[in-house]
């Protein structure tokens, strides 16, 4: 067993220390703020998409930007930057987009909050709060356990209850797929991730995942879009993996069955598919629980191209900039 697909598997101890970690302060410990910002750089912003979704879902305004955008122009995204509350996630906490991002907006008064795996870092000396929980040590350049915690820390950051039952959950969905996977990707070329709402920030971040690990072509949308002109790519070189979500399952099924007349294989998480697993947990819940399993996906796609996942083409772990 490799580095990687060590770190998937043995995640789950990392996910119960998290939870049993004291709660972090609410969001709303910030009363000038008049928005939520979460910032990130590749799978950190992935994983701010989906927190700002469940945000406004609970009744805040938040939105996702990536780290280099606030740093430049915040104004562009919101007015007042000043009456934000900064959220910037980070795995090292050297990523230089995010460290700037977050000093830039404790200069103008905005309430910082960084969440991170890395407690000696810069981005940990240039917050307001600091939330941290270690994760796995042979974790390499691509995120796995780590993106899973950071999700994990940003859901209770915003008072989701994640309970250790949610770890049965997200070990026996990747179990499951993991048992059927050689099957479902033989000969296939094309990828495409499908998730609505707090999962399109998920469905983006299986495709990086997959894109990163295995160097296939690889695509997110929110479902529904995706009747917008992506589909024409769509045929028997294509696995799709749709992300239900619940209040629109009955929708996102019928691009399903579409998907596969044209010759598609659909990966149906929390719905139907060629292969279909449940996810039963929380919505709220329901990115983390695929998060294990979106990450595994994308490591046996690069070992059916006997492509090594511990150093992936032309990325680094840290990515600073001069």
């Amino acid at each position: 067993m490799g580095r990687t697909e060590q770190s998937i598997f043995e995640q789950f101890p990392y996910w119960r220390t998290a939870i049993t970690q004291a709660a972090p302060s609410p969001a709303n410990a910030a009363p000038a703020a008049e928005i939520m910002v979460f910032v990130g750089c590749g799978t950190s912003y992935n994983l701010a998409l989906s927190l700002a979704a469940l945000a406004n879902a609970s009744g805040r305004a938040a939105i996702g930007v990536p780290g280099g955008e606030w740093t430049s122009d915040a104004r562009r995204y919101w007015p007042r930057p000043e009456k934000a509350h900064v959220v910037a996630l980070s795995r090292s906490g050297e990523t230089t987009e995010t460290v700037a991002a977050a000093k830039a907006s404790r200069a103008i008064g905005a309430r910082v909050t960084a969440i991170t795996v890395e407690r000696e870092s810069v981005i940990a000396a240039h917050c307001d709060q600091l939330l941290v929980t270690k994760t796995h040590p042979v974790e390499g350049i691509v995120m796995t356990v780590s993106s899973s915690l950071m999700l994990l820390m940003g859901l209770r950051l915003l008072g989701y209850t994640v309970q250790e039952s949610l770890i049965d959950t997200a070990q026996n969905l990747l179990d499951g797929l993991d048992a059927r996977l050689p099957a479902l990707i033989a000969d296939r070329s094309h990828f495409v991730y499908l998730g609505g709402g707090a999962l399109y920030g998920v469905a983006l971040e299986g495709a990086l995942k997959l894109m990163e690990m295995s160097q296939i072509f690889t695509q997110g949308f929110h479902p529904l879009e995706y009747r917008h002109g992506p589909i024409s790519l769509v045929d028997d070189r294509t696995v799709a993996v749709m992300l239900y979500s619940p209040e629109r399952k009955g929708a996102e099924a019928k691009l399903v069955a579409e998907l596969q007349e044209k010759g598609a294989r659909v990966i149906g998480l929390g719905g139907p598919g060629d292969a279909a697993f449940d996810v039963p947990c929380d919505p709220a819940l329901i990115g983390l629980a695929c998060l294990p399993a979106l990450q595994l996906l994308g490591e046996r796609a690069a070992q059916a191209h006997n492509i090594d996942t511990v150093a992936p083409r032309h990325l680094t772990k840290v990515v600073t900039l001069a």
